[in-house]
């Protein structure tokens, strides 16, 4: 989990913006269900691309969701249509970065309905618990129904303004 807060910082200190999604945002909103990767929704225009390139240069990372394993350093190309998701592995674990999520919207409606939540001496954008929930809900695979459950809880317990 640490490596994905560090991650997160980096983000952040590189000026992206984004909103974090998926099991890490289950983690932050209090889920004792572990996660494997580190999911933000964010958009990716070159400028996005490129700063996400100087950020994760160093630790190498690699498309994972194609054959060859190529270099997000190279790919997509300057100029190449735009892409609506990436999917890359580093150094320091996996890193999904999507355009919208399934059930609720793009970065814009995420980025509406989120809620700030600190880390370091900064801020992180975290999606909301409500839009967590209709995610999972959306996504109907066993697992996540079982995280809704435990959502669902979590939310039972807040005020309004925290979900």
């Amino acid at each position: 989990m640490e490596t994905f807060n560090q991650l997160l910082q980096r983000l952040i200190d590189a000026q992206i913006e984004f909103v974090v999604i998926g099991g890490f945002a289950g983690v932050l909103h209090g889920s004792a269900h572990v996660t494997q990767d580190l999911d933000i929704c964010a958009v990716l225009t070159e400028t996005n691309i490129q700063r996400l390139r100087e950020v994760l240069k160093d630790l190498h990372p690699r498309h994972r969701m194609t054959s060859q394993k190529l270099s997000f350093l190279e790919v997509p190309a300057k100029g190449d249509p735009p892409v609506r998701n990436l999917y890359l592995v580093t150094d320091w674990g996996i890193i999904d970065i999507l355009t919208d999520v399934i059930g609720v919207g793009d970065y814009e409606r995420l980025k509406s309905k989120a809620v700030s939540i600190p880390l370091g001496n900064k801020t992180c954008l975290l999606m909301s618990l409500d839009d967590l929930i209709k995610t999972k809900e959306t996504l109907g695979r066993e697992k996540d129904l079982l995280v809704v459950k435990e959502l669902r809880a979590i939310a039972a317990t807040r005020p309004p303004a925290q979900k």
